[in-house]
């Protein structure tokens, strides 16, 4: 794409952009920025040259596209654009190009923008705090930033509803973060005034396998109408008592096979014979390999992984390897020892 092109496009984005912002448009002219995005470094190169413009709609749509070039790319610009995008925020005093900040910082997925989604959490704009929510999982690493857990934890317990949904929802699902912060945080919110809040709260609190969560998903799944997140909150709970009231839902519906499978010891038992076996397999082909089952607190089901010890490994999702195998762990051995030779 020409340079002449790629800044019409941005041209025509800021149009769009100023009747969303002005008169509440519902074209904000994203897809035109994705387009532009599409040309990469130039892309990035002309939403930097922006960044400093007078106008805040255009300021905003410099930093729509560079999150949408990093959305776009990938790690080739991610690195520029967030080291533009938080330099901007040091000086930036609008809301409306605080949001956008704060969206592209997300799509950089680069943990040094977090310092900047903390200070931004304390707009005074609900919209604000609302896309800093949504990014702050971004950018987290594994385990999460102390930082970055706390300022989801504090939008846990925003005025505005739809914040709370939303960092109850980073805190508890999209994140890994545990411990006593974490799951005070979670345990308030499933006594929120709002449902969907009440459901992600629960949700992630059983999603670290705190036996708090169980009534409260007792009384959930006897309620006329159940959420898909009970059920995904059953399935972590994995408590036999469950069964009962499980096996009145269709099991072909979202998240009630998995959480029949989760709460049935018989059925558990079975996959994780399965796994054992395709753990043995793997071993008697290639003693030479070292190889580990393993399980995550925030996580359902088993890993295996396998290295030679001198930087050659494969890392799988067992039960995705024994399903591509047809649920033989010996064919699934193969699939692994395959895997590793790719």
């Amino acid at each position: 794409m020409e340079a002449h092109e790629i800044a019409d496009l941005f041209g025509r984005a800021v149009r769009q952009l100023r009747r969303t912002v002005e008169q509440g448009d519902y074209d904000d002219g994203s897809e035109l920025l994705r387009q532009a995005a599409g040309s990469g470094v130039a892309a990035v190169r002309l939403a930097v040259g922006h960044l400093a413009d007078p106008d805040r709609v255009v300021r905003a749509a410099a930093c729509d596209l560079l999150g949408f070039a990093s959305d776009v790319h990938g790690d080739d610009l991610r690195r520029d654009a967030a080291t533009a995008l938080i330099s901007l925020a040091t000086t930036e005093a609008d809301p409306e190009v605080h949001w956008s900040i704060a969206r592209a910082l997300g799509a950089t997925c680069d943990p040094r923008a977090l310092p900047t989604l903390v200070t931004l959490a304390s707009s005074a704009d609900s919209d604000v705090r609302f896309q800093v929510a949504v990014a702050v999982p971004a950018v987290l690493d594994d385990p999460p930033a102390d930082a970055g857990a706390a300022v989801l934890i504090d939008l846990c317990a925003d005025p505005d509803p739809t914040v709370r949904e939303r960092a109850t929802f980073g805190l508890g699902w999209a994140s890994t973060a545990d411990g006593d912060a974490v799951r005070r945080a979670l345990w308030d919110r499933t006594h929120d005034v709002d449902p969907e809040v009440r459901a992600e709260g629960t949700r992630g609190l059983a999603r670290r396998r705190d036996v708090r969560a169980l009534p409260l998903v007792r009384g959930l799944l006897a309620q006329d109408a159940v959420h898909t997140f009970t059920f995904q909150a059953a399935a972590y709970l994995a408590d036999p008592s469950l069964l009962p009231l499980l096996d009145g839902f269709d099991p072909t519906a979202a998240g009630v096979a998995e959480a029949l499978r989760e709460c049935d010891p018989v059925c558990r038992g079975q996959r994780d014979e399965s796994v054992w076996r395709l753990f043995d397999a793997v071993h008697r082909r290639r003693p030479d390999l070292q190889v580990t089952v393993f399980g995550e607190r925030c996580d359902l089901g088993l890993y295996l992984d396998v290295t030679d010890g001198s930087g050659i490994a494969g890392h799988w999702f067992a039960d995705g390897l024994l399903s591509r195998a047809g649920g033989d762990p010996d064919h699934a051995a193969e699939l692994a020892i395959e895997d590793l030779r790719r």
